[in-house]
């Protein structure tokens, strides 16, 4: 039995953005540790074709290699007209170094000309406990834009625009994001099992 309270879990990633917004939504009573904390600076291969496997992978390796409990995610953008690209390929779909701005200008490209903009944010949660796994995933249905919008956010956010709303995810507070958003919805469903573990 975990207490809730007081938990410590370690988030393995080694995106600052991610670690943000995540430390955003957890409540106080979970010491969320980064990898910098635990004196973690491995670069884990993401070598699954699915966003589970790549979330494993990384939760895997940290307890194997460290010990703790930790989570991990993974993070894709499914655009309908692409068939589900650029997918689990989000983060590097411009090829490598991976770089914002330029998945996001050949994203962009891929859909000139293409009227059909549906697309969804999906997250898919990882997260090792006391020698159990669990997944827990969240998805933020919406569209791709025509050009980028807002200054907040990171990765796709200034050319997503989720449903029901007239602005990018770039230019919500973190906030008003975080309430809505894939990676948001993820981590809602993970606090809720904690709770009851």
């Amino acid at each position: 039995m975990v207490i809730f309270y007081d938990m410590k879990l370690v988030f393995a990633t080694n995106n600052l953005n991610k670690l943000k917004e995540v430390q955003e939504i957890l409540p106080s009573s979970i010491e969320l540790l980064s990898l910098k904390d635990i004196d973690c600076f491995d670069e884990v291969a993401e070598t699954a074709t699915t966003l589970e496997g790549n979330a494993q992978l990384k939760a895997n390796h940290i307890t194997e290699k460290f010990g703790y409990n930790c989570f991990a995610d993974d993070t894709g953008l499914e655009v309908a007209a692409l068939n589900g690209a650029p997918g689990v390929y989000s983060a590097r779909y411009a090829g490598e170094p991976a770089n914002a701005e330029n998945n996001m200008a050949k994203l962009l490209t891929n859909l000139d000309q293409i009227t059909d903009r549906q697309a969804q944010f999906r997250t898919s949660i990882c997260l090792n406990l006391d020698g159990k796994q669990f997944l827990f995933d969240g998805i933020c249905k919406g569209e791709i834009l025509t050009q980028q919008q807002g200054e907040k956010g990171f990765g796709y956010d200034p050319i997503f625009q989720p449903d029901g709303y007239t602005v990018s995810f770039a230019e919500m507070t973190s906030e008003e994001k975080n309430e809505i958003s894939h990676r948001g919805l993820a981590i809602q469903k993970l606090i809720a099992f904690l709770k009851t573990y």
